[in-house]
């Protein structure tokens, strides 16, 4: 199928392009949020236990994290808008069975079917942007789906607290119904459809299901030692499962002609470095913002609507302050923003860590939250950046693609270890009693993850790259790729680029 005119981004069909597109990738993104907000209500309302709760977020990040890789995919062979529409459908009918959940089973058993809608459409909504735009609209068009994704990132901890503080938890996922119907409607009227055969040649399901059943296992043993102990079976088991999962995901991605994750990018030391880091800080994130919320409701005593807008902050001050950092890291190099911001972020779980029984917000939980947005605004863009500049231009999709699932399944990962090595247990996350003590101990472990991701930017990130030719700009640091984003749900597909060169890492000096 041909490629369509491509359109102005001034024009009305632009705009309603960029509406479909940044309504449906704010579904899954808000959604993912609004859910860590409502977990001691649906807690008390379900009678879930620790690992219920833990499972609420788990069960969708990990179909999500497994598949959005084939995401992309799928879209290039059967077209970007028919999976788009397909995916946003799907999403609203698993959003529709959890508000309508009966119990926690049901709940967990539906948001992993949510976490495959989101797996469905995040990848088309970014790809819609890309293939529809004329290229000198094309940045434009991105950098405005980006800030205004934002800008529904910030809204979405507001209308969650709200919504579970004065009407009922439910709404969070019910709410998702209409806003899908929208997404559908403005996307068949107004998205063109378009795909490449040449990119989806072939696709990596043994890659995927040995992926999804290495996760799958890890996170299920992670989350049910502290219920049966470390030498149960139904630990050992999942936990063995697991590691096979992994190893023989790496097997199949050495073998495979069409690899879902090509290994051969790690032969970039840079590009190795900095999803090593991604994988330490994300981790570090996936525990902070499902605990802290948590934590202030349930220890602190604040309302859902308090909680969940405790945090707004951080992302206001990613708002405004990513794009200077990545200019920052333009002038300098990406070595120190991404050595100290993460030391800043530690600072900051530091003092969260004291958040407890009486807590202010202004004056115990304000002060480290401006600290960790400080922190993540320093660091995430030269992060991403590096991530994408570490390869030759033909691979710039797989780059964000493979930094988008290392976080994906570091926040995975977390979620389900975190509390176990916190000595959280098999307990009740709604009961102070069972979280307050073990509160603190996560968010010292979460400082330590931070501090070991700065140790290790500062000893292998480069201090500057060069053009992906590897000559020099004039002797100064090079002009890192753009970071359109930083690990968000609206993440490009990962293809290689048919025609495309071996990989290239970018030469750097200074190290």
């Amino acid at each position: 199928m041909g490629q369509p005119p491509g359109i102005r981004y001034r024009t009305a069909t632009g705009r309603w392009v960029l509406l479909a597109t940044v309504l449906g990738s704010s579904l899954a993104f808000i959604d993912a949020t609004v859910v860590n907000i409502a977990l001691p209500a649906i807690g008390e309302n379900l009678g879930a236990d620790a690992a219920g709760l833990q499972w609420t977020i788990n069960g969708y990040a990990l179909s999500l994290a497994s598949l959005i890789l084939l995401g992309g995919s799928l879209g290039d062979r059967f077209g970007r808008k028919r999976l788009f529409q397909f995916g946003v459908g799907w999403f609203a009918t698993a959003s529709l069975l959890c508000g309508l959940a009966p119990n926690i089973e049901f709940l967990i058993a539906a948001r992993v079917l949510q976490g495959i809608g989101g797996a469905l459409l995040t990848p088309g909504a970014l790809a819609i942007l890309e293939a529809s735009f004329v290229p000198a609209d094309r940045a434009r068009a991105i950098g405005a789906w980006s800030g205004l994704g934002g800008i529904g990132g910030a809204l979405g901890p507001f209308l969650g607290g709200w919504l579970v503080d004065v009407a009922n938890w439910r709404l969070i996922f019910l709410i998702n119904a209409p806003v899908a119907a929208v997404v559908i409607l403005v996307a068949a009227r107004h998205v063109p459809e378009t795909r490449n055969a040449a990119a989806a040649r072939g696709l990596d399901v043994p890659g995927v299901l040995a992926g999804a059943i290495g996760l799958a296992g890890l996170t299920y043993g992670f989350t049910a030692w502290p219920v049966h102990g470390p030498a149960s079976t139904r630990v050992l088991g999942p936990l063995a499962v697991g590691v096979l999962g992994m190893i023989a995901f790496v097997l199949v991605e050495r073998r495979s002609t069409h690899p879902m994750l090509p290994l051969r990018v790690f032969g970039s030391r840079a590009f190795t470095a900095a999803n090593v880091v991604t994988f330490l800080v994300y981790a570090a994130n996936g525990g902070v913002f499902f605990l802290v919320v948590v934590n202030l409701q349930v220890v602190a005593g604040f309302s859902p609507l308090t909680g969940g807008i405790s945090m707004l902050p951080i992302t206001a001050l990613m708002l405004v302050l990513s794009a200077r950092a990545g200019a920052l890291s333009q002038r300098i190099g990406p070595r120190i923003p991404m050595s100290v911001g993460p030391l800043v972020c530690a600072v900051a779980l530091v003092l969260l860590s004291r958040i407890g029984p009486g807590a202010a917000y202004l004056t115990d939980v304000l002060p480290a939250v401006v600290i960790f947005g400080l922190g993540l605004s320093l660091l995430v863009a030269p992060l991403t950046a590096t991530a994408l500049g570490s390869l030759s231009d033909a691979y710039a999709g797989i780059a964000s693609g493979v930094n988008n699932a290392v976080a994906r399944a570091a926040g995975l990962l977390a979620v389900a270890a975190l509390p176990l090595a916190a000595g959280i247990g098999g307990g009740n996350l709604t009961d102070p009693g069972d979280l307050a003590p073990t509160y603190r101990h996560a968010m010292l472990i979460c400082a330590g993850l931070m501090v070991t991701g700065g140790a290790l930017a500062a000893l292998f990130v480069p201090s500057r790259l060069t053009k992906q030719d590897g000559t020099p700009e004039d002797g100064a640091p090079a002009t890192l790729k753009p970071a359109r984003r930083h690990c968000d749900p609206g993440g490009p597909p990962v293809h290689e680029d048919p025609g495309g060169p071996p990989v290239q890492e970018a030469d750097h000096a200074g190290h």
